[in-house]
Order: C-alpha cells, then sequence, then structure tokens
C-alpha cells in the first residue's frame, strides 16, 4: 500500500572519500540548485546565491582556508565562510563555473561542503560530535594515567626513587600518551598539515608544532636517559595541554549548536515523507519533494504540515512558534490555512496543498536565516583581519623566544616557544563577534523575528529615533470597508466589484480590503479583466480593464489609489480612504475604518522608556495620521508623504546625526527601509521575498520592535566584552609565556578557556532573554 519513499535531499557521497569530481555531478543539474540557494539575477548568464554547510572545521582559520580555495574557483565572485554557524555563502556564474567545482575545490582544501538545505549534514554533525567525545575521553583517561605516573617525581627526595624505577615509569607514560598524540591529537595534525600544503599559517599549526615538539623532547629523554635532553620530560604537561583543548573545544561546538541551532532547528522541520491520497483513494507515502499544488494529504498528530494549504477535513491545532512567533497553539479547524512547517498536534486532518517548494513562507524564512547565518558582520570581519597577521606574528615571536633562552636552557627554550605557540591562538579574537550575533539571531528567530543582516544587529544597537508607517504596522494587518460613495447611476456594488478586480493585483493592504469586502458580500470573482498593471509606490495601481466577455478591443483606463493619483477631490472625512477614477473622472470612494493594534501604545511606550524617540510618517491624510499617532502616544506625525517625502524626512533626520530604525509594510516602503540605518518589515501578509529589510517580523506583535531593540543593546554589549577578553587575555598572557612563566599545559588551558568564555559570554544572549519574550 505504502510506495517507496522518494528521496528529498540533494544526493551527496557517504563518505570524505568519495567526494571525487563524479560524485559532485549530480550538484550540477539546474534543477538542484534551488534546493540549496537562490537565483540573483538573469544578466550576463546570471548569479546564484548558494548556501552550504562546511564540515571539519575546528576554528576561525579553517574559514580563511575555506573562503581561500573557494575564490580561487574561476566564475565564484564572492565566498563567505561564518567560523561560528561553520556554512559559507557562494556567489557563483552558472556559465563561468558549476556546483561540481568548488565543492571538489573545498573537499581538496580538507572540507567536506554540504549543501545548506541538506537533512544528513545534521546527522553527520551529530557524528562529529560522537568522535570528538571519544578523543576527549581517551585523551582523559590517558592524562589522568600519565599524570599518576609523573606524581612520584615530583615529591620524592633525592634517593626515594632509583633510576630504573624513574625509566620505568617514564616508559608507562610514553606508552599512554601514544593514543593521545596518534588518535585524539588527530584533527590538530591533519588541519595543521592541510594549511601547509596551501602555504597558509592555521591556527592548529601553532598546536600542532608544539605537541609533536613535546613529544619529541620527551621521547628523546626516555629513550636516552643520559642524552643532552635527559631531564626533559613533559608527558604530563602534554596529555595535561591536549586533555584542556579538547574539553575546550568540546564545549565550544556544544554551545555554538546552541546559540546558532536555530537556523537547523527550523531547516528540519519538514518531515522526510506524508500520505497523499491517489487516484484509486489509497494513501500512499511519498516524499514532500514530489507534492504538487492541489495534491491531497493526510497529517497524523505530531506530524509537521509538508507545504502550504488548507484544511478541508478534520479540526486540530497547530505549532507555528518558529514560524509566526506564537508561542501558543493556534486553532486550525477545517477551512483554516496551514503553514509548511507548522506541526499538527492534536488530530489527523486532510489539507488540501496550495504552495510548495520556494512559493511557501516556510522556504522563505529559511532563505532569510541562512542568509544570516552565512554572512560575517563588520566587526566579525575587522577581527578576522587582525587575526590574519597575528598567526604571523604568533611564530616570530615564539622563534624569538626560543632563540632568546636557547644559550641559557635549550629544553627550556622548547617548552617556552611550545606555550607561546599555543596561548597566542586567535580563535576568541575571531570568535567574539559572530558567537554573540548568532546567538542573538537565534533568541530573536524564536520570538518571530527574522534576521537577514546580522550587520544590522550592531547599527540596531545604536537606534535612537524609531520610524513608524501607519497602514498594516500600527493598524491591523488590512482595514474594513466602512462606506462607498460612488458616480450617480453606478450601483456601490458595480464600484467595488471594478475596485476589487484591480486592487487584486497589489498586496497592499487597502487594496486587500476591497478584495476582502467584495469576496464577503458576493463570494465570486469579479467579473473584470485587469491588464497593464503597474503600480506605484505609495500612490497607487492603475490598469486597463475590460468585463470578461466583453471584445478585447473595449479596454478603459482605471486608477485605484490617493486623490492625487486618481486626479480627485479628497472626502471631507477624517478616515483612511481610497479613490477609483477612469477616462470620464472619478467613479467611486471607499471610506475604510482601521484599528489600531492592541499593543501599538505599549509598544510606542516602552521604546519611549528606552529614550528612543518616535516618529510616524504616512502616506495618508494628515488628520487620520495624527489621529492614529494620538491614540499610540507618538509626538510627532506627518501625513501626505510619498515614497519621496519619506526619503526626505529620513534624511533630514540622519543629517541632524540621528540614527533611524524604520519600521513599515516592506512593500511601498522599500526605499525607506533601505535608507535607514536598521529597517523592520512588519505585518502578516509580508511576502518575505520582497521585504527587503534587515529584520522581517513575522507575527503581529509591535512589542517586538522594543524588544529587538534592547536585544541588540545586550549583543553590542556582550560583543565587546568579548573583544576586551580576547585582547586582554593575549595582552597578559603572551608576556608570561615569554618570560617562562606559563608552562605549556597552563598555556593549553588559558588558549582553551579564552574561546570558552567567549562562546558561554555569548551564550547568555540565548538564556537571558528566554523570559523577555
Amino acid at each position: 500500500m505504502n510506495a517507496t519513499l522518494a528521496p528529498d535531499r540533494v544526493a551527496i557521497p557517504a563518505s570524505p572519500e568519495a567526494a571525487s569530481e563524479e560524485a559532485w555531478q549530480i550538484l550540477d543539474d539546474p534543477a538542484e540548485w534551488a534546493g540549496f540557494g537562490r537565483e540573483l539575477d538573469r544578466v550576463d548568464g546570471g548569479h546564484w546565491e548558494s548556501q552550504v554547510v562546511v564540515e571539519g572545521m575546528h576554528c576561525a582559520a579553517c574559514a580563511f582556508t575555506v573562503e581561500a580555495a573557494l575564490r580561487q574557483v574561476p566564475g565564484v565572485s564572492e565566498a563567505q565562510v561564518n567560523a561560528a554557524s561553520r556554512r559559507a555563502r557562494v556567489v557563483w556564474s552558472p556559465a563561468l563555473t558549476r556546483p561540481s567545482r568548488w565543492f571538489e575545490a573545498g573537499a581538496k582544501a580538507g572540507y567536506r561542503l554540504l549543501p545548506g538545505s541538506d537533512r544528513c549534514a545534521r546527522e553527520l554533525r551529530r557524528r562529529e560530535s560522537r568522535l570528538a567525545l571519544w578523543r576527549w575521553l581517551v585523551c582523559g583517561f590517558c592524562m589522568m594515567q600519565v599524570m599518576m605516573y609523573a606524581y612520584p617525581a615530583y615529591v620524592a627526595r633525592p634517593g626515594d626513587m632509583g633510576a630504573d624505577s624513574e625509566q620505568l615509569l617514564r616508559w608507562a607514560s610514553w606508552v599512554l600518551t601514544l593514543p593521545v598524540v596518534l588518535f585524539s591529537c588527530g584533527p590538530f595534525f591533519r588541519s595543521a598539515w592541510r594549511d601547509l600544503r596551501m602555504g597558509r599559517i592555521g591556527m592548529d599549526l601553532p598546536v600542532a608544532f608544539g605537541v609533536l615538539a613535546t613529544f619529541a623532547v620527551s621521547s628523546a629523554a626516555t629513550f636516552d636517559a643520559t642524552g643532552p635532553l635527559g631531564h626533559e620530560v613533559y608527558f604530563d604537561s602534554l596529555t595535561m595541554f591536549v586533555f584542556f583543548l579538547l574539553t575546550g573545544r568540546w564545549l565550544e561546538a556544544r554551545l555554538r549548536e546552541r546559540t546558532a541551532g536555530s537556523l537547523d532547528a527550523l531547516m528540519n522541520r519538514l518531515p522526510d515523507g506524508i500520505d497523499r491520497l491517489a487516484a484509486d483513494g489509497s494513501w500512499k507515502r511519498v516524499a514532500v519533494r514530489r507534492l504538487a499544488a492541489g495534491d491531497v494529504v493526510r497529517v497524523r498528530p505530531g506530524e509537521a504540515f509538508p507545504a502550504d494549504g488548507v484544511v478541508i477535513e478534520g479540526d486540530t491545532s497547530a505549532d507555528e512558534a518558529l514560524l509566526t512567533g506564537e508561542s501558543r497553539p493556534v486553532p486550525r479547524p477545517c477551512g483554516d490555512r496551514v503553514l509548511a512547517g507548522s506541526h499538527n498536534l492534536s488530530a489527523p486532518v486532510r489539507v488540501r496543498i496550495e504552495s510548495v517548494g520556494e512559493g511557501t513562507r516556510f522556504a522563505q524564512i529559511v532563505r532569510l536565516m541562512e542568509s544570516a547565518a552565512s554572512r560575517k558582520p563588520r566587526l566579525a570581519l575587522l577581527a578576522d583581519r587582525v587575526a590574519r597577521p597575528f598567526l604571523a606574528a604568533v611564530l616570530a615571536a615564539a622563534a624569538m623566544a626560543a632563540a632568546f633562552w636557547w644559550p641559557t636552557d635549550p629544553g627550556k627554550a622548547l617548552m617556552v616557544a611550545v606555550a607561546v605557540l599555543i596561548v597566542t591562538c586567535p580563535c576568541a579574537l575571531s570568535l567574539a563577534t559572530p558567537a554573540a550575533m548568532l546567538a542573538s539571531a537565534g533568541t530573536l528567530a524564536r520570538a518571530g523575528v527574522m534576521t537577514s543582516n546580522l550587520q544590522a544587529l550592531e547599527a540596531l544597537a545604536s537606534v535612537d529615533t524609531v520610524v513608524f508607517d501607519k497602514t498594516g504596522t500600527l493598524t491591523g494587518d488590512v482595514p474594513r470597508l466602512e462606506r462607498i460613495y460612488c458616480r450617480q447611476g453606478l450601483r456601490p456594488g458595480d464600484a467595488l466589484e471594478v475596485a476589487a478586480a484591480l486592487a487584486a493585483q497589489s498586496l497592499h493592504p487597502v487594496a486587500q480590503a476591497l478584495v476582502n469586502a467584495w469576496h464577503a458580500r458576493f463570494r465570486s470573482a469579479p467579473g473584470w479583466i485587469a491588464q497593464q498593471v503597474v503600480e506605484v509606490a505609495g500612490q497607487g495601481i492603475e490598469g486597463r480593464m475590460r468585463r470578461t466577455r466583453a471584445p478585447a478591443g473595449t479596454q478603459q483606463r482605471v486608477r485605484l489609489g490617493s486623490p492625487g493619483f486618481c486626479g480627485v477631490a479628497a472626502l471631507e472625512v477624517d478616515a483612511a480612504q481610497v479613490h477609483v477614477a477612469d477616462e470620464q473622472g472619478w467613479l467611486a470612494s471607499f471610506v475604510l475604518a482601521e484599528e489600531l493594534r492592541a499593543d501599538a501604545a505599549g509598544a510606542v511606550a516602552a521604546l519611549r522608556a528606552e529614550g528612543i524617540t518616535v516618529r510616524l510618517l504616512s502616506g495618508d491624510r494628515d488628520a487620520a495620521a495624527r489621529d492614529v499617532a494620538a491614540r499610540c502616544g507618538i509626538d510627532f506625525a506627518q501625513g501626505g508623504c510619498t515614497p519621496e517625502d519619506k526619503l526626505d524626512a529620513l534624511w533630514r533626520l540622519q543629517a541632524e546625526g540621528r540614527q533611524i530604525a524604520m519600521v513599515g509594510d516592506g512593500l511601498n516602503d522599500g526605499p525607506s527601509l533601505a535608507r535607514a540605518n536598521a529597517s523592520f518589515a512588519f505585518g502578516r501578509s509580508v511576502p518575505l521575498s520582497r521585504a527587503h529589510a534587515d529584520f522581517v517580523v513575522l507575527g503581529d506583535r509591535l512589542a517586538s520592535i522594543p524588544q529587538a531593540i534592547a536585544q541588540a543593546r545586550r549583543t553590542l554589549r556582550v560583543v565587546r566584552q568579548n573583544l576586551f577578553w580576547a585582547a586582554g587575555y593575549n595582552a597578559l598572557c603572551v608576556p608570561l609565556a615569554v618570560a617562562g612563566w606559563l608552562p605549556a599545559w597552563l598555556a593549553g588551558l588559558g588558549m582553551a578557556a579564552s574561546s570558552l568564555v567567549v562562546v558561554l559570554n555569548a551564550a547568555r544572549l540565548s538564556a537571558g532573554a528566554q523570559g523577555a519574550y
């Protein structure tokens, strides 16, 4: 009865050894590209932006290596790798290259690339985490035994322990150190060898060199106890250093999964397969990828809805927390629309599919989060630029320290060089910014605020003025039609029919109000056809209209919008209004009732309590704008604004030195959103693919705006603390290591602790914000 489940993911090799050019050929199929990217433009053959997961990364230097390998591929114009999220953003031209080529380039550099939306990426990360845990356990067990064997040498007085006993303990320590060097240190050696082959200096190179140098010196002392290095045995320091380093990296990886895990949690919400109704009336299990609009599927309790659709049988409730920000279960009775990625909670239902794949809101949200997880904020780019030359300086400092101490004590010279190499790793510096910003973006995502640009968190933290649009932002998503005035001899229903047919071509809340009013009264499609439709942002919409059954040459020009756009006089009412005019002049006017959002006044009060100035700019009449502003508690309001007027107002405010955050519907406010220092696209009616804003509020809570600003300010404080810690740690520890006062094991502890402190501090942005939302 059940059909074989078709693959619902991009096919990739099962092991790194299979990562050859032939194995990646399936990714060259243009049908696969949309699964892990999007087309940016169609000019000159077009460019694609792809999101990939990078396997095998251990530090920020790995990100540098991957970026360099990808940028060397002809046709790749841009490559950014985020060390905290382990994701890469690649911009490439299909006319010059194919995914298999830059996937192969990553594999040759020693890093396996996986399509960003591939489900097996999570399983591979789990496997990598288990292996890291095993390395840590082996190292911890061996370290304890080596420390036990080393203890007598520290406490024994002269004559208490014979030479044979001392040599036996050395040999036992050497044997127990072998698993640490050969197994637990494997990632350090592979990464160092990879960097050496590519002629680069990575962060694991100093670690690998330090481990090898310490083991070589200690082995020489063990094999030749009477030789020049006979007293230089550091197996205890070596194993302790590796143990602390692995501890730090393992905890760091777990914390990174926690702080940047919202993207994976969201992307893996779709089921592998779903029951689809077949032509013979039976149910067959098919891959989600095989669904098409019009299919009927059965969704059981606990399963996720595979696509956007309408419930046609049964009543249930859905968990839409990660999609709309609504934390409570949402009732979804028969006839209600359900969203892909939301979970069915209470009862089995049948759903008719309306949108699949990229057409779903779920896919658009994933694209926003992928963009945020793969881009680097400005402070992170600055830290990376500092970290690159810093690595070369580390090697130079270690060489000079060894040269300084060598004439006096060659053994100590080697250990000082090792301590300098280890303690000065700039991992903490490179993680300081992205770890904090990804943690904050994850917290905002759980609250229903999608971050499409991590850099905007820095700008949002310094905002001192918030400018609101009115319709669909401070007021409800869609107004309510209240009254109709029309030309003599024309019935109100006929006027509404013409307006609704033209308004159906627009996503503006006022246009949607007219469409909803028509369907509520007549429950049928308007009998007019709109052609050659042109929408003027902030003004209205124009098209050629004709009756459905009328001849093709009977069209007439019709405009729907503001009084100025339609060339008619405004009504003497304070409420929102929209007009229709044809070639003969005024046709009809519609008065709309707008309801203020329940939390509008509270959100404005919260912003003012933080010392933020709040303003209102609206394309509606000045009296209507000022009325809404007064009800919200906004002191500065301006109505009758064209998009150019809004831009001019923002420019004047910025010229005064103000940092502006613009909150609009993401449609007609596009230029203003782009001009502001930070921007929010607000409202459930916003199509995310067109909401070109730094942040997109998925639900209808205006309280999300002040909460997001407060979160951004906390984020910037944490970033500054992290950068101060990373810089201060190096400034303090480098002189101690050069002076010989910092043993290798303590240097390893310091290096691991520095990265761990940075990630733990960033994790506070997730833990501390839970109660705020």
